[in-house]
Order: structure tokens, then sequence, then C-alpha cells
């Protein structure tokens, strides 16, 4: 009988084999290969970096501007009269006399000087950008240039105030800071009946070092300057940038008429040249007034003069704000009551002179009226009337009431004026 073990023998073993594991080694990369590969990476970087360059300038303008925001309001509030009620005489024992010698004069002129350094951080010169036609030229630098006053920051700019001649035949201007360094500008708003523009330079563009360099004016209250009071004028009312001045107020007595109002006059013994503009300081270096060669231009005068600056503050709010200044064109002057009872005529603005093309002249206000009412408020006076023009805005139609004299006295006259602005 078989055996059990050889008639079931069990499952064939399955020959086992033995393989070979390789390691696949990467191809060594020769140096040349190796520098080939980062000249391309750098070519292709080269090449996406110009890209992004021109990309970013491109989408700059756009960028800032839509990201900015809006800008803060410039407020200037307007300045309060000096009360006119006089002092209290003080104890003459208590007053002590200063002791004058020539010590003590060069310690004031040193005091001014500082004064006159410090105020200079918030002068600037504005230009006019040359054109093609004017690089080879030998022209006058002092025409196409004026003092301006860094008079406000809305958060985005430095806004800048000027005397408007700088505007004329120009497109493009430049702004020259106390650091020396010189940027572009661009014309936020002007007025040609006060003869006052307003610039702006962007907060992007001003260097840390400039900033440094740089303040605000502080407007100061005109209203409080007396004749005698000694006063710095900068700018360059000497016919070049960068002048200093030092001298006294010799009458504050006198108006500038404009169309629509007047501003006090600040009249100096400072000598300045024919054209000559900048800035008065008083002495605490708050800036009281904006010297302008169109004061008195017909008189031949050749001393700084300038406009009050509280006069003007309201004028320059708005055109800081970049809104236009309220203009009508009525040159005029207070019926007082002594010319209502010599004369006649009722109380309010007599009308001397309306401007052509005007839009007193379009609603038919004639010379010899009397303005009596300006979009309801009463008008007693030029400086009642120039408030209310100025608080009105342009584009808009008001009521102007008035007094005409016809054959039986005067009568009652009303006019429908489109507020425009001159600029």
């Amino acid at each position: 009988m078989p055996n059990d073990r050889e008639q079931n023998p069990g499952p064939e073993k399955e020959p086992k084999y033995s393989f070979l594991k390789e390691t696949i080694k990467p191809k060594p990369i020769s140096g040349e290969k190796l520098f080939r590969q980062f000249v391309r990476i750098a070519i292709y970087g080269v090449i996406l970096g110009a890209f992004a360059c021109v990309g970013f300038f491109a989408l700059k303008p756009w960028a800032q501007e839509w990201f900015r925001g809006t800008p803060d309001t410039v407020s200037i509030p307007a300045d309060e009269e000096p009360d006119t009620e006089p002092a209290e005489n003080e104890d003459p024992e208590q007053q002590t006399v200063p002791v004058l010698d020539a010590a003590s004069g060069s310690e004031i002129m040193d005091s001014m000087y500082e004064l006159a350094e410090e105020g200079q951080k918030g002068i600037v010169t504005v230009k006019k950008a040359a054109t093609a036609e004017q690089w080879g030229a030998d022209t006058d630098q002092s025409a196409r240039s004026v003092t301006g006053v860094i008079t406000a920051d809305n958060g985005q700019e430095l806004l800048i105030l000027a005397d408007n001649s700088i505007c004329s035949d120009a497109q493009s201007w430049t702004v020259t800071f106390a650091d020396g360094s010189s940027y572009a500008a661009s014309l936020k708003k002007q007025d040609r009946n006060t003869g006052l523009a307003v610039f702006s330079v962007p907060h992007s563009d001003i260097s840390s070092a400039t900033w440094n360099a740089v303040k605000v004016s502080v407007l100061g209250n005109s209203n409080l300057m007396t004749r005698g009071e000694q006063v710095i004028a900068l700018g360059n009312m000497f016919g070049y940038a960068d002048g200093v001045g030092y001298g006294v107020i010799s009458s504050g007595t006198y108006k500038m008429s404009l169309y629509d109002g007047d501003c006090d006059i600040i009249a100096t013994d400072i000598a300045a040249a024919d054209g000559g503009t900048g800035v008065l300081l008083n002495l605490n270096g708050e800036v009281i007034g904006l010297i302008s060669p169109d004061i008195w231009a017909d008189r031949g005068m050749n001393t700084a003069n300038a406009y009050a600056i509280s006069d003007i503050k309201t004028v320059i709010e708005l055109l800081a704000n970049g809104q236009s200044v309220p203009y009508i064109g009525i040159s005029g002057t207070t019926v007082t009551g002594q010319i209502q009872e010599s004369q006649g005529m009722p109380e309010g603005v007599y009308v001397i002179e309306v401007d052509p093309d005007s839009p007193a002249m379009a609603a038919g206000i004639q010379s010899g009226d009397v303005i009596c009412e300006v979009s309801g408020q009463t008008v007693t006076n030029l400086g009642a009337y120039q408030r209310a023009v100025l608080e009105t805005e342009t584009g808009t139609q008001i009521t102007i009431r008035g007094m005409r004299q016809g054959a039986e006295g005067y009568v009652e006259v009303k006019f429908t004026v489109t507020v425009g602005s001159k600029e």
C-alpha cells in the first residue's frame, strides 16, 4: 500500500527569485547649464518686474484717486473786531521803563530775525513752469514767480495761497519750499476779483525731509494791528525770493475797493520793488497781510502794502475748499446817516459802478441804485452787503431789493440775480 506522503506530496513550492534594486541617480548638472538656467530665470524676473513697474505707474494715479477718500474741509473762522472800549489806566508805580541801548537793540533784532526764520517755514515761491520756448531765453524770473503762504492742510494736500497774477498764460506751476526743494503744483481755485489763488501739492509727492522743514502758517487777526506796530515782511517784495524786511505799520485806515465789497489795507514803511509780493507777520509770527502789487499801483507806490488777512479769510476758505467765490459785480459805498439827511437817500449801499458783463448788469442794476436787501438779508452798509453775497452760492438765483430815484423820489425795485464767479 502506498505511503500517504507519497500519494499526496502536497503543494509545490514556488521558486524564489532575487530581484536587483536599482537606484537612479540624477545626471549631474554642469556649471555651464546651471549658469544658463540662472540667466533664464533672471531674464524672466526682469521682464515680469518691468511689466509690474509699468502697471504700477499706470495705475498709481487711479489708485491714489480711488483710495485717498474725501479731503477734509478747510475751516478758517472769521476774526472778531477789536474792543474799542478804553483800557483801564495801570498804576504808574507798577509800570517799568525798559532800558534801551545798543545791546537791547541788538537783542530785539536777533529776536525778530528768529521770528522771520520760523515764519519762513510757512512761505514758498510759486513759479510758472517754463515752456520749451523759454528754456533758452533770458526771461525775467521774478515776473514768473510770486510769494505763497502755506495756508492749510486738508489731509491730502498742502494748500498754498498766492497772488493770482501767476495764473496768467500758464498751465503748470512749481512750488519751492523753505528747504529749497521744488514740487509740481496744481491750481485749486482762483478769484480774479480779489486777485487771489490757491495751489495744491499732494502729500504723496512731498519727501520726509521737506515735511520736517515746513509748516502751515497761522493766519492772525489783522483787526488788532494799529499804526506804529512793528511788522516783518517775507517774500520777493524786493524783486527776488527769500527777502526779509522790518518796519512799522504807517497806516491802517485805508481800504481797497473791490466788486461786491472792499478790503482794509495795511500800509508799511518797508521798501518794495515794482511787482513785489510777500506776506506781513506780526511779532507773534502770524500772517496778518498779503503784500500785493495791485494796491495803489496807479500811484507809483514803492512800499510794501498788504491786504488785511482778516478781511479775506472767507475768500481764502472758499478757494481752499475748491469752491468758487460768489460774484455779482457791484462797486458801491455805504449811505451814511449824514448822506441820508443831506441827500434824502434811503439806507443801504449806493451803487457807484456796475461791472460790464456781470450778473448785476444782466439783472438790470444801474449806477445810482441803492441796495437795501440781498437774498432776504437787510443791507445797511457795504460790509453787510459783502457778507450777504459771500454767503450765497454760485449758480443760484437770488432776489436783490433796492431803491431807484424817479421823477417823484425813490421807488422800490426788485432784481433777480444769478450769482456768478470771476475765475
